[in-house]
């Protein structure tokens, strides 16, 4: 065995989007990252404050009108191969608000989603096990 056998896997990063949400979403997203009974970085991963050194997206709420064009920016930004995770009810089918005439619509007719997390709030098990299905889709697209 040489040095070529030794791969260093790397950590993805995290970068949460809101597109629109009540923010009942983000608080559940906060509390993975901030208490330790739910601590998301035991998964190998860290949030990042910038979308260009992101690997896997985050996605809250319903995609609103106002702020589509910028959230299309954003995911733009974020290097391939990403992931994108749809955090709660809101970004998979418009949750309370899909008849609003603000709501452009499910994420997904807009953007790649390859994990659901359903809920409204998901529940913090609910958002771990959404990252990990996620860092195993990720790992394999490296």
């Amino acid at each position: 065995m040489g040095f070529l056998t030794a791969i260093a896997k790397r950590s993805p990063w995290l970068y949460r989007i809101n597109a629109g949400s009540c923010n009942g979403c983000d608080v559940e997203l906060a509390t993975t990252a901030l208490i330790p009974r739910y601590d998301v970085e035991r998964l190998g991963c860290q949030y990042c404050g910038s979308p260009k050194h992101a690997d896997i997206v985050l996605i809250t709420g319903p995609l609103t009108l106002r702020v589509k064009d910028r959230v299309l920016r954003v995911f733009q930004e974020i290097p391939d191969p990403k992931v994108t995770v749809a955090i709660g009810i809101c970004p998979i089918s418009g949750g309370v608000f899909r008849d609003s005439y603000a709501i452009a619509g499910p994420v997904d007719n807009y953007l790649p989603v390859d994990v659901n997390v359903p809920g409204c709030p998901p529940r913090p098990q609910a958002i771990i096990e959404g990252i990990a299905m996620a860092i195993d889709i990720w790992q394999r697209r490296l």
